[in-house]
């Protein structure tokens, strides 16, 4: 007999979603005249480097995070400890302290390190050396997004990869698999369906957490809002806007990963 909760839960209808189609329709109407349209063409311009920052920056996050959950599940305890030691201090630590952290301390650091890698090639007159400048801040905003998000996503896959039977592992070992095959074969596809739901979460949190590279500078959408509100001080009028493409992003991407996890459940059942 299915509880009468989970009955309620299946049967009721999205009166959100209804609610919040009615209000981007209104704001939408709103939007296509007068001083919001205004606004609205100037801030839209930074949707692109929104775009770009979350994507490249999951992109790296989540490579980044697959290889901590692999070391943090490794038959060797010193890379059990450094994967441990890196998860808890980069997840102690602020994103916006992060940020500032490796754009003003991180990169010049980094490039001192590349320049030493490649001095052979510098004193051969090969190459140039490289110049804190070279490295844009919008790369230092999504290396510095990409460690903070890369230990949130590390204990994702480790959770995930935790989930899977430890006999059908055991199975695979029998069968004479490699560990990269085992891996590849029988663990991440069972995994994936656990990973899935928290790495979209993840992925939705990145789009909203973009908006702290505007404190450098980068022109994204908050910054190209904060910089028109400045000039113009229509306040409400700028960040009514901004906070519309935002959730536009951000509701538009919960709802293809609930219509994916819904699809990837139904395949499970299959």
């Amino acid at each position: 007999m299915t509880p009468a909760h989970d009955t309620s839960q299946k049967g009721d209808y999205p009166w959100w979603l209804v609610a919040l189609a009615v209000i981007a329709v209104a704001l939408a109407v709103v939007i296509s005249s007068g001083v919001y349209r205004q606004v609205f063409s100037i801030v839209s311009a930074g949707i692109g480097i929104t775009i770009f920052v979350t994507l490249v920056g999951f992109f790296f996050a989540t490579a980044l995070g697959l290889g901590i959950a692999l070391m943090a599940l490794s038959d060797r305890a010193a890379l059990r400890q450094i994967a441990r030691f890196y998860t808890e201090v980069i997840r102690g630590i602020p994103i916006l302290v992060l940020l500032f952290y490796i754009a003003f301390a991180g990169a010049p650091a980094l490039v001192v390190a590349i320049n030493f890698l490649l001095s052979p090639l510098i004193s051969a007159g090969a190459i140039e050396p490289m110049v804190v400048r070279d490295l844009s801040l919008m790369w230092r905003a999504i290396i510095a997004l990409s460690i903070g998000y890369s230990a949130f996503i590390a204990e994702v896959f480790r959770a995930g990869i935790l989930s899977v039977d430890k006999g059908q592992i055991e199975a695979a070992k029998a069968l004479g698999l490699s560990r990269t095959q085992r891996f590849r074969l029988v663990v991440f596809p069972q995994a994936i369906r656990v990973i899935l739901p928290p790495l979209g979460n993840d992925f939705v949190a990145m789009v909203k957490d973009s908006s702290l590279v505007s404190v450098l500078g980068v022109a994204d959408i908050t910054q190209a809002g904060k910089i028109y509100a400045s000039g113009s001080f229509r306040f409400f009028e700028t960040y009514s806007i901004v906070a519309y493409i935002y959730l536009i992003l951000t509701v538009g991407l919960s709802l293809g990963l609930r219509r994916l996890e819904k699809r990837m459940r139904q395949g499970q059942r299959a």
